[in-house]
């Protein structure tokens, strides 16, 4: 067989991933809070991207402005509403010079003005104007509280949060306590590498042996150093364990006797509610260990949690359904939470003309297309998001007309097939996004879950309807008669829902409910412990 060499034109299609495209897909999965950080990267990175402003502009000095009523002086004294166009019409009579008409007449010599007067120049001026103005500034009275203060001249620059105090960290207010208890540099340096192992809790680590390694020094200046620790504010501060915590606070208000002693030392009794353990071990009757129970209640198991923390950012919803007149749901887009930008054509168009290097022609070519792609990939991100919230308030309409018992199985495909979207756009338009509806506010893939075939074949179930299904009947059983999982399963199965014990035990574990073992004593103890 031979080698040849020839040429050949072939056509084919095949997707290219650009990095406009990538970026799209990109701006598909942010959250709104996401988003709006990406966009003012974006604002600061080009030119020509501005943002959009929705406020009407303020109204020129002397335009009209309709809809708006100008009242003046002569109102209140039922006099005519004149404009500045008609007092030349008027003929200037019955009416004061203007400031400029002032300023431009001829007000004669010093004699001619004291004949008009009729009185000398310094009874009329009988202070220099600085004194007067001086005198005048000290005996008015503020009436105004920029003016008594000095703040801001409007109340747009009036800001409410330059007067709050800053969140006080536990790691500083525990430093501050540090340099009062030691005067030694060595202790100093041990319990402040100690304060910053502590977590936002309050608790230090189990092991603290490393430590005395890392720090040099012998475990036994590293347990003294740590024993006051646990004297500072907050009380309970600096524990290795729940049980270390519990006996801080205990010897802070002098209850920790024999009997509390051991309680604490016995908390997984406690947890277990096996309250006739408990009281062996205690040496109490069961009015005391009421007592003790109530007193380890009352307590704080993470007292760093007082202190400020990571701020919690509040989530907004991105798409808001509302019940329609017609007894349908009105799903809308959330439009604080997108970005308003536009591209400046018009200062485009005026750099086009000036620029003469063809750098900087290909560098603002450049910023033009990127902003045009931003404006555009913003706006289909919003069409697919209201898109996709249309068709889930479609699919689960019973959940937003009846409740979570009606939430329908539903599947990625399902919502891509009916709006003709691929599924991994729509898994990444429901990622990060919220919807507030009359039932609460849930994440976009809440609304998507497994199927749970039904007992005699009709319509499958949703898996949140059965766990939901399943915390129903644990929250209404009798404290005499605890369900157990076999009989969750038996009262599903009379309910239509054919499922697996194991599945039962999966749901409950996931939901953090007990075992029907756990929730007989604690029900049983609610009947005769303080709450």
């Amino acid at each position: 067989m031979a080698l040849t060499q020839r040429l050949e034109f072939r056509q084919s299609q095949s997707l290219v991933m650009t990095p406009q495209l990538m970026q799209a897909i990109k701006l598909l999965q942010l959250s709104n809070l996401d988003l709006s950080a990406f966009v003012e990267e974006e604002l600061e990175r080009n030119p020509l991207l501005e943002r959009a402003n929705d406020d009407p502009e303020p109204p020129v000095a002397g335009e009209h402005v309709e809809g708006r009523a100008d009242f003046s002086d002569s109102d209140a004294d039922g006099g005519e509403d004149f404009t500045p166009g008609q007092s030349e019409a008027a003929g200037g009579e019955g009416f004061e010079p203007s400031q400029e008409e002032w300023l431009s007449r001829d007000l004669g010599s010093r004699a001619e003005i004291e004949q008009t007067l009729d009185t000398g120049l310094d009874n009329v001026f009988s202070e220099e104007p600085a004194e007067a103005a001086a005198r005048h500034a000290q005996e008015a009275t503020p009436t105004a509280y920029t003016e008594w203060g000095g703040g801001a001249s409007s109340d747009e620059e009036y800001n409410l949060e330059a007067f709050v105090a800053a969140e006080v960290r536990l790691a500083d207010h525990l430093a501050e306590q540090l340099a009062v208890a030691f005067s030694s540099p060595a202790e100093r340096m041990i319990g402040q590498y100690l304060i910053d192992l502590v977590d936002e809790a309050g608790y230090l680590p189990p092991d603290l042996g490393q430590a005395a390694e890392r720090l040099g020094a012998k475990p036994a200046e590293v347990e003294a150093v740590l024993a006051v620790l646990q004297k500072f504010d907050p009380p309970g501060v600096c524990a290795r364990n729940l049980s270390e915590c519990l006996a801080i606070q205990l010897r802070e208000l002098d209850r920790y006797d024999p009997a509390m002693q051991a309680l604490v030392e016995h908390l997984d009794l406690l947890a277990k509610r096996d309250i006739a353990a408990l009281r062996k071990v205690c040496g109490v009757d069961d009015e005391d260990i009421a007592d003790m129970i109530g007193e380890i209640r009352r307590l704080d198991p993470k007292p760093g949690l007082r202190f400020g923390t990571s701020r919690l950012q509040t989530m907004v919803p991105d798409v808001y359904v509302r019940p329609g007149p017609d007894g349908g749901w009105q799903v809308e887009l959330n439009s604080d939470t997108l970005p308003r930008v536009l591209v400046n054509q018009t200062y485009y168009a005026e750099l086009s003309k000036t620029i003469k290097k063809d750098g900087d022609k290909s560098y603002f070519t450049d910023c033009l297309q990127n902003a045009t792609w931003l404006v555009r990939a913003l706006d289909q991100r919003a069409r697919t998001i209201l898109k996709v919230a249309t068709e889930i308030v479609r699919q689960q309409d019973g959940f937003f007309t009846h409740g979570v018992a009606h939430l329908r199985p539903l599947n990625l495909k399902a919502v891509a097939d009916a709006i003709q979207m691929h599924e991994s756009t729509v898994s990444r338009v429901t990622a990060n996004k919220y919807m507030a509806t009359n039932r609460g506010t849930f994440e976009l893939k809440y609304f998507f879950t497994a199927s749970i075939a039904s007992a005699d074949g009709g319509e499958a179930h949703s898996a949140e309807a059965v766990r939901h299904h399943i915390k129903r009947l644990i929250d209404g059983e009798d404290p005499n008669a605890i369900l157990s999982d076999d009989t969750i399963v038996e009262r599903l199965r009379e309910a239509g829902i054919d499922i697996a014990r194991r599945t039962v035990a999966k749901y409950r574990e996931a939901m953090r409910i007990p075992s029907s073992v756990q929730r007989r004593r604690e029900k049983q103890s609610a009947l005769v412990l303080p709450v």
